[in-house]
């Protein structure tokens, strides 16, 4: 495969391949048993000890939100940070979060959120400047390289994905231990919310998790939990299995499949009910408050001929429908934004960057968004008050 024009952005091109492929394992490919269930059944499934950890993106959750209002009662304004998926692009996001503790400003957020790559950053970012040099090394130093494998064509043909979900299982267990889930425990009693979001395959709906209230529970198996949903939130579809979660229905257990948010929603702004439903009542303190979105990709048209074979078109189309999927979720939560008064900023990667398919997670593209994360803050350029993209970029 040919190396990609600079300018390609990482995580459309990789979802595209990845899309194909996944079609491609469901023809040939094995896959493991479950004891089938309805959708009344999963309608009503509950994980046992955390019953209220979880709450479908798309269903009305003005109990939810009112919950969390409660817990913080006196906060007259919130400072919100959303972060997308993006793959290696993350690195961007880690760019800016660095800068921003070296220049002095970078707030305590009160809510933060994240979405595959972003669900990996989240919990650092959510803990605030003590854990830049860990996402730094995450990001920048070549171990994302052992996220992958170089025999993948043949696994991704005949098993349940083209890598191995173990080096990202590691990496979690590693960096995401009981101390971790103390110190988000403590914050969470503060008033402040971390979520996290994955895609259940079974039922085609998003899934927002409160991560705060899993690191908060007294259960043994906390621990466990945190790190499959994280380790299922940034579990690209074809890339790595989806994760299993086990879950009770009247006495009786299923298995869910769970895999990265991004499918469904590139990045957790506004939750549906309230942008499609002008009707509903501002929650209460949102007024005068700030929203900031780091976006780890390129949202810009990219031009590049497209060969006319199998692979190229669904490929382009599908990169296509990820770009055109973030860029309306923007759209929406600015004019939700401007609706109620919350300020709204966001930055994304608006440089060309070479990159090459073939090596999703080299590290010289890592370190160039990385340093681009970094620039742009130093500079005072970081934020737009309102999604406007860069002019069209011919390669």
């Amino acid at each position: 495969m040919q190396r990609l024009n600079p300018g390609t952005s990482v995580r459309l091109r990789s979802y595209a391949i990845l899309a194909v492929t996944t079609v491609m394992m469901l023809v040939t490919g094995c896959t493991s048993v479950r004891e089938p269930y309805s959708q009344a059944d999963a309608d009503k499934a509950q994980i046992v000890g955390f019953e209220n950890v979880r709450v479908p993106l798309d269903a009305n959750i003005s109990a939810f939100i009112e919950n969390k209002i409660q817990r913080r009662a006196g906060k007259a304004r919130y400072k919100f940070l959303a972060i997308s998926g993006g793959g290696a692009g993350g690195a961007f996001s880690v760019g800016v979060l660095k800068a921003w503790t070296e220049r002095g400003d970078r707030p305590t957020f009160d809510i933060v959120t994240g979405v595959s790559t972003g669900a990996l950053i989240a919990p650092f970012a959510f803990l605030g400047s003590k854990y830049d040099d860990v996402l730094e090394h995450l990001y920048t130093s070549g171990v994302a390289a052992e996220l992958i494998d170089k025999k993948f064509i043949v696994r991704g043909l005949l098993g349940e994905s083209l890598y191995y979900q173990k080096p990202l299982k590691n990496m979690v267990e590693r960096y995401v231990d009981r101390a971790l889930l103390n110190e988000i425990s403590t914050e969470y009693r503060k008033g402040r919310d971390l979520f996290v979001l994955t895609t259940n395959l079974d039922t085609q709906r998003a899934v927002l998790w409160d991560m705060g209230a899993i690191a908060s529970s007294p259960r043994s198996d906390a621990l466990d939990l945190f790190r499959t949903v994280m380790i299922a939130s940034a579990s690209i579809p074809g890339a790595f299995p989806a994760v299993q979660i086990n879950a009770v229905v009247d006495g009786r257990q299923i298995i869910e499949m769970h895999s990265d948010g991004g499918p469904s929603a590139q990045i957790i702004t506004v939750p549906e009910a309230l942008l499609s439903d002008v009707s509903l009542p501002i929650p209460k303190g949102v007024a005068g408050s700030d929203m900031y979105l780091l976006i780890n990709n390129a949202l810009m048209p990219e031009f590049s001929a497209t060969t006319n074979s199998t692979l190229s078109v669904s490929t382009r189309a599908y990169s296509i429908l990820v770009k055109s999927q973030t860029r309306q979720s923007l759209y929406a939560a600015y004019e939700y934004c401007r609706r109620v008064g919350i300020g709204f900023h966001m930055a994304s990667i608006d440089v060309s960057v070479p990159y090459d398919i073939n090596d999703p997670f080299n590290n010289t593209y890592m370190r160039a968004v990385y340093k681009v994360g970094r620039e742009k803050i130093l500079s005072g350029q970081a934020w737009q008050d309102r999604p406007i993209f860069p002019e069209l970029t011919s390669k």
